[in-house]
């Protein structure tokens, strides 16, 4: 099965960290972030991995090469950053079957192998993994409803007036259909092509999709300071 992992961002809001190397190289815990993402990935049986780079991308592949701990490594380059939906259409080319994308930002202990399981168990076309956050939190990112059993009946991106408070939290399970929903996407207000767009065209469409909330906990190193709250997360993890 293949793993998606997107790195391909600027990191912006990481600088002074990234002037000189890409988000992915950024070291969380003395490991890099791209690292995570991987080690995240073939635990739930992933045997090759897509990335999908940009910025400074050349530092990425000189970095892993062709492979990471024997899983063959396959790069797809976003050469202008407009969006999740834009970064997955590119990757799909190169993609087979059922596959999970991880985004490359996000460091994770939690149960990933579960939202596999029930995308299994069902004919959803997209399972994502969830969790319930404050009002404040749901202003932030994309928002999930579900009609209470994990069936997901919309989503919206960072909503000024949430209808739920379960967000995504940069993991989901994927069949090929989400290649052609992400390239009939539109720009959103913001001039990028959104992934719950995408996920929402499926939908529309007829697929199912599946959520499963989150049991452990992953954290989007957007941020310097979020460095530290990872590496104390990992910690305690560890001191467990």
């Amino acid at each position: 099965m293949d793993g998606v992992v997107l790195a391909a961002g600027k990191g912006t809001r990481m600088r002074p960290l990234t002037a000189d190397r890409p988000k992915g190289l950024v070291e969380v815990a003395g490991t890099p972030l791209l690292t995570h993402c991987f080690e995240t990935l073939l635990s739930i049986a992933v045997d090759r991995l897509v990335v999908v780079i940009g910025y400074r991308g050349d530092d990425i592949v000189a970095h892993y090469g062709d492979q990471y701990r024997n899983a063959p490594v396959e790069y797809v380059r976003q050469d202008e950053r407009l969006g999740l939906a834009h970064a997955l259409e590119q990757a799909c080319s190169a993609v087979d079957g059922t596959f999970v994308m991880l985004n490359g930002d996000n460091v994770c202990r939690a149960n990933p192998g579960d939202a596999l399981d029930r995308h299994r168990e069902t004919d959803a076309s997209a399972t994502l993994l969830v969790e319930d956050v404050s009002r404040a939190v749901a202003k932030s990112t994309g928002v999930v409803t579900t009609d209470g059993e994990g069936r997901v009946t919309g989503l919206v991106e960072k909503p000024s007036d949430p209808p739920s408070t379960l967000v995504t939290r940069g993991f989901f399970v994927f069949e090929p259909a989400i290649g052609h929903a992400c390239a009939l996407t539109r720009p959103s207000d913001r001039g990028e092509y959104e992934l719950p767009d995408a996920i929402d065209l499926l939908l529309s469409a007829g697929h199912h999709v599946e959520a499963v909330e989150l049991d452990g906990w992953c954290h989007n190193v957007n941020e310097p300071s979020d460095i530290e709250a990872v590496e104390q997360r990992l910690g305690e993890s560890v001191d467990r």
